[in-house]
């Protein structure tokens, strides 16, 4: 039984492949399959605490707290279950740095800042990213890096990551900058 589902993950996989076949299609995988890369996530973060108001500087420390605490137990699981990638030409740097495929690190992060959005930032923020995630999701199939059980795998950690982190960390969060809003003469929240 089990065997099977690898066989039907691998084939349905294969189906949604288009790395290989120049044209709009791969192009829009391949800008969606990148757009969830944590380096582009961490700077746009860094950035963004040092050039907006208060509101964005806390949700950018809180983005960036999550996406490097959900990047650990991602990088975990990979390591211990040791799922190759898909065999393909495309993403040479995801196989050289990161030879393991499940769960899927893009598929974690996306949905993870697309529920962190729904309860931290604004309505239409939360919507853009809730269409966001599933597009970065398919995209990295897409682009024969992950198997589709790789990004359900990945969009279940993402999600259960923020739903558990959220109520634990926001009184941290609070706390901490509290205290600390003496010494640096102002306040992250």
């Amino acid at each position: 039984m089990f065997k099977r589902l690898l066989e039907l993950d691998r084939d349905w996989s294969y189906a949604l492949r288009v790395a290989e076949k120049p044209g709009w299609l791969r192009n829009f995988a391949m800008f969606f399959a990148h757009s969830g890369d944590s380096w582009f996530w961490g700077l746009a973060m860094v950035i963004l605490w040092f050039v907006a108001d208060l509101f964005w500087k806390r949700w950018a420390v809180y983005e960036l707290w999550w996406i490097s605490i959900l990047a650990a137990i991602v990088m975990t699981l990979k390591f211990l279950i040791k799922r190759r990638r898909p065999a393909g030409e495309w993403g040479a740097i995801y196989r050289n740095t990161d030879p393991h495929s499940f769960p899927s690190g893009h598929a974690a992060r996306s949905f993870l800042i697309a529920v962190l959005a729904t309860f931290l930032g604004p309505n239409w923020l939360a919507v853009l990213l809730w269409v966001w995630a599933p597009l970065v999701s398919v995209a990295r199939v897409a682009m024969g890096v992950h198997y589709l059980s790789d990004v359900v795998a990945g969009a279940i950690v993402g999600i259960i990551i923020a739903l558990v982190g959220i109520p634990l960390s926001l009184p941290i969060f609070n706390w901490i900058t509290n205290w600390l809003m003496p010494f640096w003469g102002f306040g992250l929240w």
